[in-house]
């Protein structure tokens, strides 16, 4: 019997609606699918492409999970859940714990967490109801698959988050009487957390100070498609510069939205950024509601962009 060719095998081509070993992981991870779900328990077996839709202040959430250091937001739960507790929204937690439960009953919960279990939106309403069952103050875990069960959209109410980014990290202890054994923990973790600030006059847009430039990062919730084709237009017009001396570097995806990143000039800082980036909103909102065929150089444009993508989860 004639030997099967091993090359023949490798390059065949996937039949259709199925996805090659080698071809790009569909749930955007950026892996190839035999290194992501296509391996043996190498990943979740649940996922949600857009975890936190539906979730007040959608790109913010995204934006504290993804972009920035320190940061926290009341979060209104609703009624039948919230038992007289209040609870706190943070970007990160002491040891990245998923929640706290402090000593005056208050709840946090943590957005930049260790564990992934394919939707991070349910991960987050599982160990909120599990910090809510208890009194007993210290760490709330989830270590396994949390199953099925409400979403943390599904268990808060409102329609915006009120954000607050810090400098540092002392809202770690600000509820603490006696800091006197945290300060070199407080030290480190404030060495680690890069300036950052949320602009005002726009929604979801973080400047950042990396030290050897800066970034604006603004995470945008329209539709993938929609929105390179409206970005292609502003680039192909010249309007995609978000300050002087500033450039148009790329985009990343997370969570199923689009983040177009700006690099600038250092020294820029974040209050002249304003008046310009509520400029570049109200472009891009007239550029997605041009609903023409791009033309050559907008396509060319596009295409460039559409190469210009890092996904991170």
């Amino acid at each position: 019997m004639a030997k099967r060719s091993r090359t023949k095998a490798r390059d065949s081509q996937p039949a259709q609606g199925e996805v090659g070993p080698r071809q790009p992981c569909p749930c955007g991870s950026g892996k190839r699918y035999k290194a992501c779900h296509g391996a043996a328990g190498g990943a979740p077996a649940v996922f949600v492409n857009r975890p936190f839709e539906g979730m007040p202040s959608e790109c913010d959430v995204v934006a504290l999970r993804e972009l920035v250091p320190a940061a926290t937001a009341p979060l209104t739960l609703k009624e039948a859940d919230a038992q007289g507790r209040s609870v706190q929204l943070c970007s990160l937690l002491p040891m990245a714990a998923p929640a706290m439960v402090r000593e005056s009953g208050q709840v946090w919960l943590g957005l930049q967490v260790q564990h992934n279990f394919g939707d991070p939106a349910r991960d987050l309403g599982a160990v909120l109801l599990k910090a809510l069952a208890t009194d007993e103050p210290g760490i709330v875990g989830l270590t396994d698959p949390p199953g099925e069960g409400p979403r943390l959209q599904d268990l808060v109410t409102g329609d915006a988050l009120d954000i607050t980014v810090h400098d540092g990290f002392e809202y770690w202890i600000a509820d603490v009487e006696d800091q006197s054994g945290m300060a070199a923990a407080l030290e480190q973790a404030n060495a680690a957390a890069l300036p950052t600030a949320r602009l005002t006059s726009v929604e979801a847009a973080y400047w950042t100070n990396v030290g050897s430039k800066e970034h604006l990062r603004w995470v945008m919730p329209e539709p993938e498609d929609r929105l390179l084709d409206a970005l292609a237009r502003l680039h192909a017009a010249g309007k995609d510069d978000i300050a002087p001396g500033s450039r148009f570097v790329g985009m990343f995806r997370a969570h199923g939205l689009l983040a177009p990143v700006w690099d600038l000039p250092v020294g820029t800082g974040p209050e002249p950024l304003e008046e310009p980036a509520e400029r570049f909103a109200a472009d891009l909102a007239e550029a997605l509601a041009d609903e023409s065929p791009l033309t050559a150089e907008q396509r060319s444009a596009r295409s460039g962009l559409a190469n210009r993508q890092v996904t991170i989860r």
